[in-house]
């Protein structure tokens, strides 16, 4: 997903402060995650290997500042009143990317150019990507977007987006199947399924496949 492909909206991740052993932090994005990254951009790599790699580094998460008070006074020209709008206050907030399918998600950067990028009047800062997971659970947001203006972006789903949160290890529940690569359902979650389902009155059979909102679909 590009910046494009959501509209921005404030948030209110208050767990999310700049600690002081970003101190010495120069903005420039970790080699391996980079490499990682265009890896899986270019179908060469897995998406569990970023997520294995944002599990041990840091992110810059986007702050922009909004209006929190505004106010109107009226101003006399010489060619009548005029409304003039006035900043009264303003206030920093986290924003959120909102999905075309009306998911949110919290986009966070590997570096200072990549948030340039989508946004130049964004204000980074540092935190571990774990903890960057930590407050969009927190605020009930599905999905992390790592660098959405590119130059290579992941859409991180939500059970990964957990896993990070924890500090688990995120096995992901879509594997690469057949020659084309197309995604299918682990044969171990699909067997999962059929168990858990097997017991329920009046189910004849389960089946799971890739889902549309969700990984998997029953």
């Amino acid at each position: 997903m590009t910046a494009e492909g959501g509209r921005a909206l404030p948030g209110h991740l208050k767990s999310i402060q700049p600690t002081s052993q970003f101190a010495g932090d120069d903005g420039s994005a970790d080699a391996e995650l980079a490499a990682l990254l265009s890896a899986h951009a270019a179908g060469t790599g897995s998406l569990e290997d970023v997520v294995r790699r944002l599990a041990v580094t840091r992110v810059l998460v986007p702050v922009l500042a909004e209006l929190a008070v505004a106010d109107v006074v009226e101003h006399e020209t010489a060619g009548g009143t005029q409304e003039l709008h006035v900043d009264k206050e303003a206030a920093a907030g986290v924003v959120a990317i909102e999905a075309p399918d009306g998911r949110r998600a919290l986009p966070v950067f590997t570096s200072v150019d990549a948030m340039t990028a989508w946004r130049a009047d964004a204000r980074p800062v540092p935190v571990e990507a774990a903890r960057a997971a930590l407050s969009a659970v927190s605020e009930d947001w599905s999905l992390l977007v790592v660098d959405p203006a590119g130059p290579a972006t992941a859409l991180v789903p939500r059970p990964a987006v957990w896993a990070l949160a924890q500090g688990e290890e995120w096995r992901p529940a879509l594997v690469p199947a057949g020659p084309d690569g197309a995604l299918e359902v682990e044969p171990d979650v699909a067997a999962a399924v059929a168990d858990a389902a097997a017991p329920v009155q009046h189910v004849v059979r389960a089946h799971a496949e890739r889902g549309r909102r969700a990984e998997v679909a029953v």
